[in-house]
């Protein structure tokens, strides 16, 4: 069985230094908001090229303290409304709505998945405050466009990149082509942990040193608070881990690439509909996702052909039980992207042969 997913391939490469890693914090007897989350917090925010990172707890968080942040700076309020995509995962919604915010859901575009800009001025209302980009499954949203609506209506852009770690836009990385962005370093993505894990990055001084006390209780010195705040801190465990698979990320990223392109150059079924990829070396190909209207068979063949797949995402957050408020939205796009999209195996580790078979298995349905 090809797995889609094989998190020990994925970490085999850094197993030695992880284990030292590992051992080294332990030795520290410091498990909280100490040197190994400083020092990662410095190579990450060199690494997007951004002035600041703030670890946190995972990115879901990230996004929520970035906007109760911006609440605490009375640039938003309780009610105002948030810019979203309506096919991203979940959690980009619900960071919105935790916050006290009302998220809108605008339309992707379906070539790319990402959120379609020509759609996003006609939902801006007085109450809109931010546009939310996400950079689905691997691939920088329309940042210009984006950029310059933002712009015009006075709204902070914010990214979501949990899904684009090392992508590039017009030479500027994920995490700084924006007013703050997010990252998500659960175990399967680009940069992956060994449980939960996230980060914002800003080049914005006043928002990081929020983010980091709201994370912390709401404190920078113990016992004073000055914010009603949470708990939401990179412990030192997954930074030490994250900074040692921080410096092969670029060298994971030339194999998925390399695996992607055999995917875009091999795969020839008039069933199936490949990604668009606007550029190959800008892409982070998290996820290497293919379309077509039998994907509930197509799924059962590849598993009965010993391939495992995976659908991100199955239902789309408009016909989720959690917001039945916004069931009765018309999002066509939305609906026929989540019932057609399909994941193939592209983890690092995945051998030659195992690429090819996927291939062959999948031009022969």
């Amino acid at each position: 069985m090809i797995p889609f997913l094989d998190l020990k391939r994925i970490n085999l490469n850094y197993r030695q230094q992880m284990n030292e890693a590992i051992q080294r914090v332990l030795d520290s007897g410091w498990y909280i908001r100490g040197k190994e989350c400083e020092a990662f917090e410095r190579e990450y925010a060199a690494y997007c090229g951004t002035k600041y990172c703030v670890g946190v707890a995972n990115g879901l968080d990230a996004i929520r303290l970035v906007l109760l942040a911006y609440i605490e700076q009375g640039v938003m309020q309780q009610g105002d409304e948030v810019i979203v995509p309506a096919n991203t995962f979940v959690a980009s919604i619900l960071a919105i709505s935790q916050a006290g915010l009302t998220p809108v859901l605008v339309e992707p575009d379906i070539n790319t998945y990402n959120i379609d800009p020509s759609l996003v001025e006609e939902k801006i209302t007085p109450r809109t405050k931010a546009i939310l980009a996400v950079h689905l499954y691997g691939q920088i949203s329309p940042m210009d466009e984006l950029s310059e609506i933002a712009s015009k209506h006075n709204l902070k852009l914010l990214e979501d990149a949990a899904q684009a770690h090392g992508a590039i836009y017009r030479g500027r990385k994920a995490g700084n082509l924006s007013d703050a962005a997010t990252f998500s370093f659960y175990p399967a993505k680009n940069l992956g942990a060994i449980g939960d894990a996230g980060a914002v990055t800003t080049n914005d001084s006043q928002l990081a040193a929020l983010v980091k006390s709201i994370a912390n209780y709401g404190s920078d010195e113990k016992y004073v608070f000055e914010q009603k705040g949470v708990n939401s801190r990179l412990d030192e465990l997954q930074a030490a881990v994250l900074s040692v698979k921080l410096k092969g990320i670029d060298e994971d990223s030339k194999q998925r690439h390399r695996n992607a392109q055999y995917y875009l150059d091999n795969i020839k079924n008039e069933k199936i509909i490949l990604p668009q990829v606007t550029n190959m070396e800008e892409h982070a190909f998290h996820l290497f996702v293919i379309r077509t209207k039998q994907r509930d068979k197509l799924q059962q063949y590849l598993l009965d052909n010993g391939i495992q797949t995976q659908i991100h995402y199955p239902i789309p957050p408009h016909k989720q039980q959690a917001y039945k408020e916004l069931s009765d939205l018309s999002l066509p796009i939305t609906e026929l992207i989540h019932n057609e999209v399909l994941s193939i195996p592209l983890f690092i580790g995945i051998t030659e042969a195992e690429v090819q078979k996927i291939v062959e298995t999948l031009n022969k349905w």
